[in-house]
């Protein structure tokens, strides 16, 4: 059935504390989505960051980021007060998150409403703990004994707790079972929160996509819980880490470092991490991003130590066998995979064996040679149409950074020759939403027209990534108007119906991002 959503994460919601959450204004987005008919809210990984604040490295694969837990909510349970969170220091912007700020002010906070909380009283508390323990006592001692020992990674810890002997961890488990907790009352109250959200989003008509990363981080606890799991020395060192080889964007490739996986162990385990890995994100989410789908076929291996991804070589994945244990074992699973980049006969062979749909992005389908599978179309109905994605420019950028041939070409295709290039960046919304693709996400960037101000990755950078936030009433009631409009005339939600009594008095044009004074008048 063919729908549209779109890609807002939630570090990016609005919201008084410095950092987007499950505020009140996570529940406002869910009734504009709603009100602008649409069916899907994609979001980034949900997991606790750390150096360079990226989601992609998280210190777990199954926790959550205590970031997102909305502070607000805390006030209500007696366990903070407005003026302890209107006290702190949340950075001079409303547009992007200053994360030493919220790395100071978060865990502060958290820390006060834990000393005030009372975990014997808390309903759901022990029944948490019993449904998690799976993963959440390995990563609340991994997280004490990180910060005990100053936030150095678990490969620099003493020989008897990297390597996990059992009376180390025993002594750890005594002397750190208040910091333990603390950990425990974070992940607790992201569950709860969370759950909240999702259930008023579903109800609202509303689905989740979710994003799962393909691999975790060098210093997470699922590589210091397990290790067997991964590609080690017996030293637990990476025999040989992730990235991409060398290609048209990088002379050098790209040098990701995450440890790769020992296939051949998970398949003797039956892939029951992986099991795990699936139940929890279809439990979260109601629809998983896998991210760089290709690796399952073959991933590229660089030798450790290595400081560019020149010398890596191709190894082979676990291939089909997993996805046909996974569809088996994992009760709803729904799964988009991210195909993005140069795909192998074989890559192309295991999406298609594996029926997920795969993914189109607009941003790559203007080229020299006219020929693109990224244009709209050569699609077939079984993949997701994005404009861009969080690691591209927002279109409008792209638009203004793109030159000669290629530019021409946009504007031929989407017949908009001498328009301005918010209209273009509009063309290209609709391009997106016309294709026979079964589900089309756009950034909101791009419905409000934001220049790479509002870029949210650039690949290979540190410094500015994972920051850009919406300012409240950015997205304006003739915008939402626009996109339920877009939805319905591209039949992306049949409970859609044309209202002409409530159509705002505008031009045909769609409008510009600034374009919010006078809507209430206008629509009369």
């Amino acid at each position: 059935m063919r729908a549209s959503g779109i890609l807002l994460p939630i570090s990016s919601i609005p919201s008084e504390y410095g950092i987007g959450c499950f505020s009140k204004e996570a529940y406002e987005f869910a009734d504009q989505l709603a009100e602008a008919g649409q069916r899907y809210w994609q979001i980034l990984p949900l997991g606790p960051t750390g150096y360079g604040d990226s989601p992609y490295q998280s210190f777990s694969t199954f926790a959550g980021n205590p970031y997102f837990i909305d502070l607000k909510g805390l006030i209500e349970e007696g366990l903070l007060t407005e003026q302890e969170c209107r006290g702190c220091d949340w950075g001079g912007s409303e547009s992007y998150v200053d994360y030493a700020k919220m790395y100071e002010s978060r865990f502060m906070l958290l820390g006060k409403a834990f000393e005030r909380w009372d975990s014997k009283k808390e309903e759901g508390f022990v029944d948490f703990i019993e449904e998690n323990k799976n993963w959440l006592e390995d990563y609340c001692l991994y997280m004490a004994i990180k910060n005990d020992l100053g936030g150095k990674g678990w490969m620099e810890w003493p020989e008897e707790l990297k390597n996990r002997e059992p009376e180390a961890l025993e002594e750890a488990r005594e002397r750190l079972a208040e910091e333990i907790q603390f950990y425990r009352f974070q992940q607790f109250w992201f569950d709860v929160q969370w759950e909240k959200l999702k259930s008023y989003v579903n109800k609202k008509g509303i689905k989740i996509i979710g994003d799962v990363p393909i691999y975790v981080a060098f210093d997470s606890a699922d590589t210091w819980a397990e290790p067997e799991l991964f590609q080690f020395d017996e030293e637990h060192n990476p025999i040989a880490v992730a990235g991409c080889p060398p290609d048209a964007f990088s002379a050098t490739g790209q040098l990701w470092g995450n440890p790769l996986y020992n296939w051949e162990y998970h398949k003797s385990t039956g892939y029951a991490w992986w099991i795990q890995r699936m139940e929890h994100s279809m439990k979260r989410y109601d629809v998983a991003r896998i991210d760089h789908f290709r690796g399952f076929d073959e991933y590229y291996a660089i030798p450790y130590g290595s400081k560019t991804a020149e010398k890596g070589e191709w190894e082979k994945g676990p291939g089909i066998q997993l996805f046909h244990v996974l569809k088996e074992k994992v009760k709803n699973l729904e799964v988009i995979a991210e195909d993005l980049g140069i795909l192998t006969d074989s890559v192309i062979e295991l999406l298609e064996e594996s029926g997920f749909p795969g993914m189109k992005v607009l941003q790559f389908a203007f080229d020299h040679t006219e020929d693109s599978s990224y244009l709209p179309h050569k699609y077939e109905k079984n993949c997701v149409v994005y404009t861009g994605t969080h690691d591209n420019e927002t279109t409008k950028g792209w638009l203004e950074n793109l030159q000669g041939h290629d530019i021409r070409f946009v504007r031929e295709y989407t017949n908009s020759y001498e328009k301005p290039v918010n209209d273009c960046v509009w063309s290209l919304i609709r391009t997106a939403m016309s294709s026979v693709a079964e589900l089309a996400i756009i950034p909101i960037q791009d419905y409000l027209c934001l220049g790479n101000e509002a870029r949210m990755n650039a690949p290979s950078t540190l410094g500015d990534n994972w920051k850009w936030r919406l300012t409240k009433n950015q997205i304006s009631e003739i915008t939402l108007y626009h996109i339920r409009e877009l939805t319905r005339i591209y039949g992306r939600n049949p409970l859609v119906p044309k209202e002409e009594d409530d159509e705002p008095e505008v031009e045909a044009a769609e409008p510009e991002a600034a374009e919010t004074e006078g809507i209430e008048e206008k629509r009369g």
